[in-house]
């Protein structure tokens, strides 16, 4: 049973879950798994489970206010999402018989991936802001056929930003494996959906953010789906994990667009090196009793 201070103080955390995925177009689960099995010591298995119902909340909040913002290329989403969801579900079924410990440092290294490829496209991508310089690319077949460039009016630069989506294909494959992260980590996949959007399919960071905060929903809901009837949900911090993503990625999605594109990426990488290294920490300790410092 838990008691409810902890559930208040859970509260808090995914509030902050839902504030920095909505920044980052990310379901929380990045934020949400770690707390549980390090702060609270919920088996990592369970805390997948719970993760996966804050990125459905923060989906329904965040990506809804995106789509009125019209920052979504909603084209684009249900494209990579035929990928996704097969992913997803995959990823759900392998969680049942992955060892639990393994999961911790496939965690890790998913989320140092994550930060040192948008750190290093800072630069780049605030030039190509500066200079729209998003429409200068060969647009291949695919995207034409289903006519996936999009816009969108940035309030950081006060105009409206153009773009063409390349590499079509290789999106869609990239969108598979990160349904599968989400089915194994307990994540809406939204870090390499984003990461797949921004640098290989010239989607600008920030449509790349609202794209992916509309389709972790469907990607979380594929498994969470598994995870429910399995019977690893833990009920009672369900409540408070969806009230505090939902609230939080509301204020998040309220701030975003206003932000400029190189804190965006600055905030991105800071906050998954803090997580990667704590569960490469925790996943080296349990596998091979191996102590990392500051953890």
């Amino acid at each position: 049973m838990i008691d409810t201070l902890s559930q208040i103080f859970f509260f808090c955390i995914t509030f902050i879950a839902g504030f920095l995925g909505a920044l980052m177009g990310i379901g929380g689960g990045i934020i949400v798994v770690p707390a549980l099995t390090i702060i609270f010591g919920l088996p990592i298995k369970e805390a997948i489970a719970i993760s996966i119902v804050t990125v459905v909340a923060t989906s329904v909040s965040g990506g809804s206010s995106y789509v009125e913002q019209r920052i979504t290329n909603i084209r684009l989403a249900v494209f990579l999402e035929t990928s996704t969801t097969l992913g997803a579900f995959i990823g759900a079924l392998l969680v049942l018989i992955v060892a639990g410990e393994y999961l911790y440092i496939l965690f890790s290294f998913f989320a140092f991936y994550l930060a040192f490829s948008q750190i290093l496209s800072v630069k780049k991508e605030v030039k190509r802001m500066e200079n729209n310089d998003f429409m200068n690319v060969l647009q291949d077949r695919i995207s034409k056929f289903f006519n996936l460039k999009g816009d969108y009016f940035d309030e950081s630069v006060g105009r409206k930003i153009d773009y063409l989506v390349k590499n079509s294909i290789f999106g869609w494959i990239i969108s598979f494996f990160a349904g599968l992260g989400s089915g194994l980590l307990g994540i809406g996949g939204g870090v390499f959906k984003v990461s797949a959007m921004n640098i290989f399919m010239n989607v600008p960071l920030k449509a790349a953010v609202a794209t992916s905060k509309f389709m972790i929903g469907v990607t979380a809901a594929t498994s969470a789906i598994l995870y429910y009837v399995s019977g690893i949900l833990e009920l009672e911090l369900v409540a408070p994990a969806a009230l505090g993503t939902m609230l939080g990625a509301t204020i998040g999605t309220a701030i975003m667009n206003k932000l400029k594109v190189k804190w965006l990426k600055v905030l991105f990488f800071v906050l998954m090196c803090y997580i990667g290294y704590n569960m490469l920490a925790k996943g080296l300790l349990l596998t091979f009793d191996i102590h990392l410092p500051f953890t």
